[in-house]
């Protein structure tokens, strides 16, 4: 068996930065299963399911539905009538100019129950002064699941 060369400066370097990089790269799918749930509430919302949305489209004429996704995702379908305000972007301008009263109902939805995008916004416009808040936590994949219509751009 032959002597092994002594490691050279780059070998030294793959092994400082590369090794740890790459461990880094494939250790991240753990970090993903980690991610945040949405609370199991919001004080002064009230949580709806699928079916209660369609009840409260029906009875409600003034309702209002925000869809909190990216505008990629609301583009491959959303509920008829929903609005795309992405969490991030939602400005106090932008709800008012949808809601101009803080009484009309406004329902909040995103993808699902790991989505944080609509709790965030619930969170904005109960700051803002709406009260009358509902959220379909279960999100657009409760909505889907139950096979309720959809509209896509």
């Amino acid at each position: 068996m032959l002597p092994r060369p002594d490691p050279t400066p780059e070998c030294h370097w793959l092994r400082q930065v590369l090794l740890p990089a790459f461990l880094l790269l494939f250790s991240a799918g753990p970090l993903a299963a980690d991610k945040p749930y949405p609370p199991e509430t919001i004080p002064g919302a009230v949580i709806v399911s699928a079916e209660e949305v369609v009840e409260l489209i029906l009875a409600r004429p003034e309702l209002i539905i925000i869809d909190s996704r990216k505008k990629s995702e609301y583009a491959k379908g959303h509920i008829e009538g929903a609005f795309n305000l992405l969490n991030t972007a939602m400005r106090r301008e932008d709800l008012a100019s949808l809601s101009p009263s803080k009484t009309t109902p406004i329902v909040f939805y995103c993808n699902g129950i790991r989505c944080l995008r609509s709790a965030d916004a619930i969170s904005k416009a109960m700051s803002w002064g709406y009260h009358n808040v509902f959220w379909l936590r279960g999100g657009w994949k409760e909505w889907t699941d139950k096979r309720l219509p959809v509209i896509t751009d």
